[in-house]
């Protein structure tokens, strides 16, 4: 058996008017985290370079983009998209884009084929709609993620695994319908669950009634080797003395084989730990 160590992070894009300053936090956590899978939510994009490249570098991976809407226009954008990432330790032999059910925007999927010592695995990364007006939307959206994970899923020996920013909780109905594996099942007795959260000084004010929830998500579902997520924590530290997002990232170790394995990797530092 082994284990595949998962992160996703929504890093804020060029927001905030230091996007500059925030993102050697962002790489360094990562760098510390060292994940075999890093799914990125509002990542930037220019014609010759993504933000999943600069992690990949930091990594040592291979990384994946595909562009959505542009932003609202901000000086610190600087014709810049605002897209989903990936970067994975191990080859990323496909990748597809997958446009989610919206009116009058491009909200895609990310869905890419990676070849593993053992086989294929499938991995998705999505980000939904937030506002309150759209919600029978996100949850078409949820529903279509839900759909690409499940997909010819008994055809690979890995788990396939949904690294995304849902915007919303399980309690709440836009989530009503989703039946994946929840990796933060396997965290820690009265672990923190807030990936958006008021301890954050950049949480959006705009988004304050769902403040306080675990809206990031890494879900999956076993392959045929069989899947078991073994641990999952949330990281809450600011380098430089700010958040690096206005999101805290989720990592998750998920076994793969019978029965659950001994995570491997790093430990995270005690500050990391819920």
């Amino acid at each position: 058996m082994d284990s595949i160590r998962a992160m996703t992070w929504n890093v804020w894009w060029r927001f905030g008017d230091n996007w500059e300053e925030r993102e050697p936090g962002l790489v360094e956590l990562a760098r510390a985290t060292d994940p075999d899978l890093l799914g990125i939510q509002e990542c930037w994009g220019e014609d010759a370079r993504t933000q999943a490249d600069v992690f990949a570098e930091a990594l040592g991976g291979h990384a994946a983009f595909v562009g959505g809407d542009l932003p609202p226009a901000t000086p610190e954008g600087d014709g810049a998209v605002m897209g989903l990432g990936l970067v994975s330790r191990w080859p990323i032999v496909g990748t597809e884009r997958v446009d989610l059910p919206s009116d009058g925007r491009r909200n895609p999927a990310l869905v890419a084929t990676i070849e593993r010592p053992n086989g294929l695995m499938r991995v998705v990364v999505g980000a939904v709609s937030w506002e309150p007006e759209r919600v029978e939307e996100t949850a078409l959206q949820v529903a279509e993620l839900q759909r690409l994970v499940r997909e010819d899923r008994a055809e690979r020996p890995n788990p396939s695994i949904l690294l995304a920013d849902l915007n919303y909780d399980q309690s709440q109905p836009a989530l009503a319908g989703l039946q994946l594996d929840d990796a933060w099942d396997a965290a820690e007795p009265g672990a923190d669950p807030r990936t958006l959260s008021e301890t954050n000084r950049f949480a959006p004010s705009e988004c304050a009634d769902q403040w306080n929830r675990r809206i990031d998500h890494i879900r999956y579902l076993p392959g045929t080797e069989g899947a078991k997520a073994t641990r999952a924590w949330i990281i809450r530290d600011e380098p430089g003395g700010f958040p690096p997002s206005d999101h805290y990232p989720v990592v998750a170790d998920i076994a793969v084989g019978e029965g659950p394995a001994a995570p491997t990797g790093p430990m995270p530092s005690a500050s990391w730990m819920p």
